[in-house]
């Protein structure tokens, strides 16, 4: 099989610039015209929109304020809130701004640059923690975005989940690694770095990170880091200050009932193989466009969060068993977690 015809079907590509959303006034024409060509709000199961899901939440959402610029947060422990690493990078204090109006200093404890995580100590405690959902949203499922775009504190924006393991190069040097990211249609702008994306139950699934502006002639395409890279990084974060990256060097996606039927795919589960690295750990071991990985370490790989969890307990330099499927024939090899580069 050709193999742009498994990227055609099971993924898609994007390959343009993407701006990052720190913003720092209201003069920014790319955001201007993000905010005017938003999507039709999302509407709740029973109808009746996001309001009560909104009053829940919005406590645990912030605004950060740096020199120059605003960026949003989200309360990650009682004194702890997630940002951004491009939205306070070169900062030791800010300031943020809380949704009951009041405001207190805070100090950046750690930023990583790779995945453009950053967590800060806040003077004030006892702020609520939302809940933060590790598990992946489904590519068509509801979203919800609060932050604060271009300053306009605790916005809502409402759409659905686009798409995937989004990765984007070429990203105007704002962050080092934009990968396997959530693709949203629910508008983001300069601001909303830092802020939360819930899902339709209020639980947050990513935090905001980035938008295509209009300028490339894109519409509504907004991206969030998942929440399970966001709370490792974070944890690891407080821990010492650092954080480790194993990878494999493959882009992984959902093998589902369409996708097996038209490739003739033997097995029911496993994580599809979208591509492969060159020079990479998965390269290296032989992994192949079109294999299913159906076994990594110790563990059964029935989705791609099985992947990506053998991978956040492992270590760089370790060397983990693989099972994999191809052409109807399981086989086994041995990769050599690597580090992501930055």
């Amino acid at each position: 099989m050709a193999p742009n015809r498994w990227i055609a079907a099971a993924a898609g590509a994007v390959l343009v610039l993407v701006s990052g959303c720190t913003g720092g006034g209201g003069d920014d024409s790319d955001a201007s015209a993000t905010q005017n060509q938003t999507s039709a709000p999302g509407q709740s199961a029973g109808g009746q929109g996001y309001a009560d899901l909104v009053d829940r939440v919005e406590p645990s959402v912030v605004t950060v304020r740096v020199q120059g610029g605003v960026g949003s947060g989200v309360v990650f422990k009682p004194d702890v809130v997630i940002t951004n690493h491009h939205v306070v990078q070169g900062q030791d204090q800010v300031r943020v701004v809380y949704a009951d109006g009041t405001e207190s200093a805070a100090s950046v404890i750690a930023t990583d640059q790779v995945t453009d995580i950053a967590v800060l100590r806040t003077e004030r405690g006892g702020l609520p923690v939302p809940e933060y959902r590790e598990q992946l949203p489904r590519q068509g499922d509801r979203a919800i975005a609060i932050g604060s775009p271009l300053g306009f504190q605790n916005t809502v924006t409402a759409g659905i989940i686009s798409g995937l393991h989004r990765e984007i190069p070429g990203s105007a040097g704002r962050t080092q690694s934009l990968v396997d990211l959530i693709q949203t249609d629910a508008p983001i702008s300069p601001g909303s770095s830092g802020g939360a994306l819930l899902d339709a139950q209020g639980r947050v699934i990513g935090i905001n990170e980035a938008y295509i502006p209009p300028s490339t002639g894109a519409v509504a395409l907004g991206f969030a880091i998942p929440s399970a890279t966001a709370v490792d990084t974070a944890n690891e974060l407080l821990q010492d200050g650092t954080a480790t990256h194993p990878y494999l060097g493959v882009s992984l996606g959902r093998l589902t009932p369409p996708i097996r039927e038209q490739f003739n795919v033997q097995v029911e589960q496993g994580a599809l193989v979208l591509g492969v690295e060159e020079g990479g750990p998965a390269a290296q071991a032989g992994l192949r466009q079109g294999d299913v990985i159906v076994g990594l370490g110790q563990q059964d790989v029935n989705t791609v969060e099985d992947v990506l969890s053998v991978l956040r307990r492992a270590e760089p330099d370790q060397q983990l068993q693989l099972t994999y499927s191809r052409d109807g024939n399981e086989r086994q090899t041995t990769v050599t977690v690597g580090t992501r580069p930055s």
